[in-house]
């Protein structure tokens, strides 16, 4: 195991041999909690001694507790754990900004290959590609219920794939095999053929945002996850802008009977396929290991290392509960199914998009038949695109300044519902450009579905859940897309007014789900409270060393809500 070396303790010089046999002193606790705070002083940055101590009080301080959270030999960092390590604040923050570089970047680049190939369905039917395919509305509606579908069934494996060889194996070869399907769009022929590849390409793109989501929990703390998920998604507006300006250059090469759209995927494709081999040489297994052939030094220097491991495993101990290269069984899976407080945090998952959903699917299309041409359809997504990427990081900030995700989430019901009483009450007489601004409005949601993913891995409460937990509220969300993609039917494709009622009811609906969850989850907290206060220090000494609880089963985890 490795030691912290007496040159990396600040002022090591000044002390004495006996005193330099004592860990260092431990840095000011951050507490998550800030309820107690003035409205004034949430928006004040705490100013923070670069050069003091930044390592955080942790269940490693006590000897009792140490030795029940001890990371074992199988872990692939247990050689860079040490409970005695102190760094500063000043060191953190250029780690930190180091794995936001190496890490998080390529991992947002990779989102980026997703929703190009997953996206570029819509700039297609801008160019005439229900006609050219002769597909109807339902026609359309079933592909992307395919696509959800196969996405859906595809989570689970694909995250047991990627727990028993790794992430950094896994989806490069997910990016790879789903961009050589996207790119064979180009021959394309009829209603089976977009059918079949719809199916395909859902089912080798499923799991993969869960997969990255636990790949980078390796990296990042829980309070750091939240944002930088907000910061990955990004990526998904960033994909809709470029890929609008894209489509505009590249639907315009249709020559005789080789449609513009069929260029569009084919170039996309291959766009992703050069991203999936690339990421074969810029995803590490883990903290680390970052050295490899081609990379002989690594990324990381021993001291970095030693920070990364350490500052992640005092924030959350579990993380450590499983090697990144260990399967899951049929046990573990069943368990984390049969978890019943995750459950609503998974009911969530299929109904807090479905108010914005149809919207946003057919927002391309809409303003085809409002009259707009293919290239003012493409650029008249950019507004939304830009509120919506606005709205995302307001929301998941503020999730963390007021540190609720009940409140934050419910921003995105709260922007909806008036909005979409104001689009029913549309009809064949309104003017096509206050048609845009609400539209425009609505699909520039605050997306708040990184934070609902940060919460479901916050409440898991150990590896083999969180792996698990990610793709099951992943599945739920597919569930929800699937029921979305369903609401506007041909037979009322006119206003529109039927599906907007249901959306309309949806959302309502919502507003009592998420209070539902706060209570549900403090309810829970405050029962743990009251039960852990009655035990005396020996016995909850006894409990931690015998327990057999494991994750948020435990006596002394906490939900967050």
């Amino acid at each position: 195991m490795h030691s912290k070396s007496r040159s990396d303790s600040p002022n090591s010089s000044s002390e004495s041999p006996t005193e330099l046999e004592k860990p260092l002193p431990l840095g000011d606790h951050r507490k998550d909690h800030q309820a107690s705070r003035s409205f004034r002083h949430i928006f004040q940055r705490r100013r923070i001694d670069l050069d003091s101590i930044a390592t955080q009080p942790s269940v490693f301080d006590d000897p009792v507790t140490l030795e029940v959270y001890r990371p074992p030999p199988e872990y692939e960092n247990t050689h860079r754990f040490d409970p005695d390590a102190r760094w500063t604040w000043r060191e953190e923050k250029k780690l930190v900004r180091k794995i936001d570089t190496r890490i998080m970047i390529w991992a947002g680049v990779m989102f980026f290959a997703l929703d190009l190939d997953r996206t570029n369905i819509s700039q297609a039917n801008t160019d005439n590609f229900l006609r050219d395919l002769h597909l109807t509305t339902n026609d359309f509606n079933l592909g992307n219920t395919l696509y959800r579908l196969s996405f859906l069934i595809a989570e689970l494996p694909s995250q047991l794939i990627s727990k028993r060889v790794g992430p950094d194996v896994w989806v490069p070869t997910q990016i790879t095999l789903w961009s050589i399907v996207a790119l064979s769009q180009y021959w394309l022929s009829d209603r089976r053929s977009f059918l079949a590849t719809r199916f395909i390409l859902g089912f080798l793109e499923g799991g993969f945002i869960p997969d990255v989501v636990l790949y980078l929990s390796y990296f990042y703390t829980k309070r750091e996850l939240p944002i930088r998920l907000a910061w990955f998604w990004v990526s998904n507006y960033i994909t809709v802008m470029v890929s609008a300006f894209l489509a505009t250059g590249i639907l315009s090469l249709r020559s005789g009977d080789r449609a513009g759209w069929r260029y569009l995927f084919l170039i996309e494709g291959l766009i992703t396929l050069a991203v999936g081999i690339v990421s074969y040489f810029l995803m590490p297994p883990g903290p680390t290991q970052t050295k490899a052939w081609f990379r002989p030094k690594g990324w990381f220097t021993e001291r970095e290392e030693v920070i990364m491991v350490n500052r992640v495993l005092r924030d959350d101990p579990t993380k450590s509960d499983m090697h990144n290269r260990e399967g899951l069984t049929i046990r573990m899976i069943w368990s984390a199914v049969c978890d019943w407080r995750m459950w609503p945090i998974y009911v969530l998952g299929i109904t807090h998009m479905i108010p914005v959903g149809p919207p946003q699917t057919y927002l391309t299309l809409s303003l085809k038949n409002l009259g707009f041409t293919t290239t003012q359809s493409n650029l008249l997504t950019l507004p939304s695109t830009i509120c919506g990427l606005l709205t995302l990081l307001l929301t998941s900030y503020l999730a963390e300044i007021v540190h609720s995700r009940v409140g934050a989430c419910l921003v995105l019901q709260i922007w909806a519902l008036p909005l979409l009483i104001v689009l029913r009450s549309f009809g064949r007489s309104t003017n096509q450009w206050d048609y845009f601004a609400v539209v425009t409005l609505i699909t520039g949601f605050p997306y708040v579905n990184p934070i609902q993913m940060a919460w479901a891995s916050r409440n898991s409460g150990s590896v083999r859940t969180r792996t698990i937990s990610a793709s099951i509220y992943n599945m739920f969300l597919q569930a929800g897309a699937i029921v979305y993609a369903n609401i506007y039917r041909a037979d009322d494709a006119v206003s529109n007014k039927r599906g907007n009622l249901i959306l309309i009811i949806v959302c309502s609906a919502n507003f009592i789900i998420y209070m539902s969850t706060y209570f549900f989850y403090r309810g829970i907290n405050r029962h743990r409270e009251q039960q852990w206060n009655k035990m005396t220090v020996t016995e909850r000494e006894t409990y931690l060393e015998t327990t057999k609880d494991l994750g948020n089963e435990r006596l002394d985890f906490r939900f967050a809500y």
